[in-house]
């Protein structure tokens, strides 16, 4: 049986209801709402800080020491981009000075060459003396230079164990102080010395003993040094002034022989050595006359070895503020108290004043007996500080620390 329709409902349409849409889902609010997120969970050998802070604990300590762990000032390696300096080699006071001392052994070389060349060669004297003008631009001559390294300075070429030591560490040098240092080539002494040298233009050794006995960052520091002298023109401004002195040196060396010859046959010879007794006396007058006249030209070649010692002095001092500017003093203060512990243990030659230029440099500063004092006047020709002067000019270095 059919239900009859409510009476409210009739004459009205039926409307359907609206159709439900999916809500979104909604998470429960935290306890607080001021609670930081906690961070996504770290990544496999990532940095574990965030479980430590949890447990109570700060970041991982990192800063105690561990094996193999360098100290502070030994940590010489250069991390991310190199910037090369606008200017890669100057020429700073002390150079200049030294070529300026060494002027007048300059001229005295030029007079003998041209007087040897006019004898030899009448029509074309002139040649031999721009000729001998032209060889100075052989110091900075690559194949010159390995010549020299090779058979004045007694250098080799660095095996490859050596080379795989010495090449970060100049890497790491030269990337602190702005220099490309493929400019230069990497030298071996065979000495049981501790020294090193920059000489010509682009060579820098260090003896075996270095190479065996300093740490990286002594070494590092070692080599800070001699790079301070190519790039502030000590290396090439010495070669230079030896190199132009070469013939004076050798006139110099002959009339010595020619005094001694004659010295010996006026004391040992009777009416003969009369007679050169007497040639002797006259060729002395003349000499001391002539020195007298033109006592300036006398006094500058006198002083001229005492100054320049000075000079060259200043510039090691200058070389250990380039290291030391670089980030090296502490270590290089550490190798010159190890040459000054040798000195005193052994009193004999086994360390010798870093570094110097040329072939002064790569035989070595030797160091007086023990028990000898070195008296004043080798002190002003020396060619080093005494290594208290080198110590006292890096301990502001040394308090950065």
């Amino acid at each position: 049986m059919a239900t009859p329709p409510d009476p409210a409902h009739v004459g009205r349409t039926s409307v359907p209801d609206p159709p439900v849409y999916p809500a979104a889902v909604t998470y429960p609010s935290p306890h607080c709402p001021n609670e930081m997120i906690p961070p996504p969970p770290p990544y496999p050998g990532s940095t574990t800080q965030y479980d430590a802070a949890r447990h109570g604990g700060g970041p991982e300590d990192h800063s105690g020491p561990g094996p193999g762990k360098r100290e502070p000032h030994e940590d010489f390696g250069h991390r991310g981009r190199v910037h090369l300096a606008k200017r890669q080699r100057s020429i700073d006071v002390t150079a200049v000075v030294q070529l300026l001392l060494q002027l007048p052994s300059f001229l005295a070389s030029l007079v003998i060459v041209a007087v040897l060349s006019q004898l030899l060669l009448p029509d074309m004297g002139w040649l031999g003396g721009l000729l001998w003008l032209a060889s100075g631009a052989m110091a900075f001559h690559r194949p010159t230079e390995r010549a020299l390294a090779r058979h004045l300075l007694n250098l080799r070429h660095p095996t490859p164990r050596e080379l795989s030591q010495l090449e970060p560490l100049w890497r790491a040098v030269t990337a602190r102080t702005g220099v490309e240092g493929r400019a230069y080539e990497l030298w071996i002494e065979d000495s049981d010395h501790l020294n090193a040298l920059a000489a010509a233009g682009h060579i820098v050794g260090v003896t075996r003993f270095s190479l065996e006995r300093l740490s990286d960052g002594q070494l590092a520091a070692v080599l800070a040094h001699e790079l301070g002298h190519h790039v502030r023109g000590h290396a090439w401004s010495s070669l230079l002034g030896q190199w132009y002195a070469v013939p004076g040196r050798l006139v110099w060396a002959v009339v010595r022989k020619l005094i001694r010859l004659v010295t010996i046959t006026v004391t040992g010879h009777g009416r003969m050595g009369f007679w050169a007794a007497v040639l002797l006396l006259v060729a002395g007058a003349a000499v001391l006359l002539v020195a007298l006249e033109y006592w300036y030209v006398t006094l500058t070649l006198v002083a001229a070895p005492y100054l320049l010692a000075a000079v060259t002095r200043r510039a090691e001092l200058r070389a250990d503020h380039h290291a030391a500017t670089a980030g090296f003093g502490p270590t290089l203060a550490e190798v010159l108290h190890m040459m000054q512990a040798a000195d005193r243990e052994c009193g004999s030659v086994t360390a010798s004043a870093l570094s110097g230029c040329g072939k002064t440099a790569a035989m070595g500063t030797r160091t007086p007996a023990r028990g000898r004092r070195q008296g004043l006047l080798g002190k002003l020709l020396s060619s080093h500080p005494d290594y208290h002067t080198r110590l006292h000019h890096l301990a502001p270095y040394l308090k950065q620390r």
